[in-house]
């Protein structure tokens, strides 16, 4: 008894996976005023992005090439080796990663490739699909700004990107990757921010595949006794029968249909020596073969190609962090099904001015989640049924602490609010298979520092919705419709304020919306996908903050071709 791909089809597994196939940035890029990326494809189904770039200062800068036009065909990791700029020193006012992909004409399927330098994630994205008839190509960014300590020194790292190229398997597309480190000259205009003076990799080189059997990442650090403030940047990656994780069903329920369990909720849990220290939201990113990989042609989902990591603030641990003894950082993807695939970084910053800083947690109220589930969803002995299964979790929180510094006391206190919920309806016939989600989380991270007789604060509130549904339907002469949409959001707000009045504020909203109709056709070996019919698509992303600066770029498209491209319609609206 299993969904109606799965019934016709011993290809219904990785459908989600492999047929034809959150978050914060860093505290340096956050006021940044973003940039048009030229737009060259208007008219194709070339990839394309409403995406900004990062903002470059005017300043001197080098470029260092970490990888040229590399092929990736197989999995072995790509190595290289760095050396700093010796035209540009330092001290950076701006450090970025860039990305180059392209992938030549044929049938590959969507894959992960991540970037790891000294140990470190610096970057971590999914790829496209390439086009049957010609080269498709992309182009990402990162601000690496808090990590320029990383980039001081001469390290080794390594390109991952796995990849099959079998033409018996039918793929036969290559992926090409050229990536650069950008280093920008720190002047009186544009002066460096404060990088981390450690930036630590969990695990020390790699990624982790967290699941059941293998629940928790967790690296063991035996850090300076100055240290003043950290934090966590976390990626947590859904993969294979989860990938997509929202469309997951209460077990008693799931192996009916054969789709995942464990329901649909998933949170990232932060750990120091075992004590539960912070949480972090999953994104729900769908990636260029997810769902139906018609719906993604030219516009990928929300950062699909480019995942953006959410910071946890650890602060109120510091004095704990700096006691001279070794500590373990874990994290665990709570209700995971399958396996995420997991990076985090640590970001320690230290008391320049002593030595050894003590410290201790004042308060700690922060609990496992405890989330809720109401399910009337059921199927008979044949697999026909359906139902409603509600899940919701909901957790307030704060962990305040201190640390005695150089500057005198400083107290942080950070507080919590996340939420989540996920209705999904789902339908089971003999000639009908059928999932939709009305899925909502929030999550809102407000610091209060107090520095002497000064208060700061800074908030941050993430909200990440997305409605998504799709319906199976076998047809007469056994062919497969489908019918899919999704409505995908971003939406990130941060506001800084001292001594109660707000100094600073800024807004992120990146929105896709897509829907299609796919045909699956029967094989010899099960089904393989067909043509497509009546795709359309768009996206939004608009920034703005309170020094002026605003960004907005709408891109829509019709039966996989971009065909209009529209500026500043955001701004104007302001």
């Amino acid at each position: 008894m299993q969904t109606l791909l799965s019934r016709y089809s011993c290809l219904r597994a990785p459908l989600f996976t492999v047929l034809a196939a959150a978050i914060a940035l860093p505290l340096s890029a956050q006021s940044s005023q973003s940039v048009y990326p030229p737009i060259t494809t208007k008219g194709t189904s070339l990839e394309v992005t409403a995406d900004p770039l990062v903002a470059r200062p005017h300043t001197k800068h080098c470029e260092v090439t970490l990888l040229t036009d590399q092929a990736f065909a197989d999995f072995n990791n790509k190595n290289f080796s760095f050396t700093p700029p010796a035209d540009c020193p330092g001290p950076w006012s701006k450090v970025i990663f860039t990305g180059d992909f392209s992938t030549n004409a044929g049938v590959q399927y969507d894959r992960t490739g991540q970037v790891f330098f000294g140990g470190v994630d610096i970057y971590f994205g999914t790829t496209a699909q390439p086009l049957q008839n010609q080269t498709n190509a992309w182009h990402v960014e990162r601000d690496l700004t808090d990590y320029a300590s990383l980039f001081k020194t001469a390290q080794t790292g390594y390109a991952s990107l796995g990849n099959i190229v079998d033409a018996s398997l039918g793929l036969t597309s290559t992926i090409y990757g050229t990536f650069k480190l950008e280093f920008y000259q720190a002047d009186f205009g544009n002066p460096a921010p404060r990088p981390a003076d450690l930036v630590l990799g969990l695990p020390n080189n790699g990624s982790s595949l967290l699941n059941n059997s293998t629940p928790e990442l967790t690296e063991s650090f035996t850090l300076p006794t100055n240290v003043e403030s950290a934090y966590i940047d976390i990626l947590a990656q859904s993969q294979n029968e989860e990938e997509q994780w929202f469309f997951c069903l209460p077990n008693n329920v799931a192996s009916d249909v054969g789709v995942c369990g464990n329901t649909a909720f998933r949170q990232v849990n932060v750990s120091i020596d075992g004590k539960l220290a912070g949480v972090a939201p999953v994104y729900p990113w769908i990636y260029t073969g997810g769902i139906d990989p018609g719906l993604w042609i030219p516009m990928p989902g929300v950062q699909t190609l480019n995942l953006l990591p959410y910071r946890v603030d650890l602060t109120p641990f510091a004095g704990t962090l700096n006691d001279g003894q070794q500590h373990t950082v874990g994290v665990t993807v709570y209700n995971a099904f399958q396996y995420f695939t997991t990076v985090a970084t640590l970001l320690v910053y230290e008391d320049h001015g002593s030595k050894h800083v003590t410290g201790a947690v004042t308060e700690d109220t922060l609990t496992n989640p405890n989330p809720t589930l109401v399910s009337n969803v059921a199927f008979d002995s044949s697999g026909n049924g359906g139902g409603t299964a509600t899940v919701t979790n909901a957790q307030k929180y704060t962990i305040a602490g201190y640390v005695n510094t150089s500057h005198g006391r400083v107290s942080t206190k950070v507080e919590g609010d996340v939420n989540f919920s996920n209705v999904q309806t789902v339908t089971s016939t003999a000639s009908t298979f059928g999932q939709g989600i009305v899925q909502t989380s929030t999550a809102d991270q407000k610091t209060t520092t107090q520095d002497g007789f000064i208060f700061t604060t800074k908030e941050n509130t993430f909200s990440f919705p997305i409605t998504t549904k799709y319906l199976e339907t076998l047809e007469t002469n056994k062919d497969i419709e489908q019918v899919s949409t999704v409505d995908q959001h971003y939406q990130r707000s941060e506001t800084d304020t001292l001594e109660g009045f707000p100094i600073f504020q800024s807004n992120v909203s990146n929105e896709v919306t897509s829907g299609d109709t796919a045909t699956f056709v029967p094989t010899p070996t099960g089904y393989g996908l067909g043509p497509n019919s009546g795709q359309s698509s768009k996206q939004t992303y608009t920034y703005r903050d309170t020094l002026g600066h605003c960004y907005s770029r709408t891109l829509q498209a019709a039966n996989n071709v971009l065909n209009t491209v529209t500026d500043g319609q955001g701004c104007h609206q302001f």
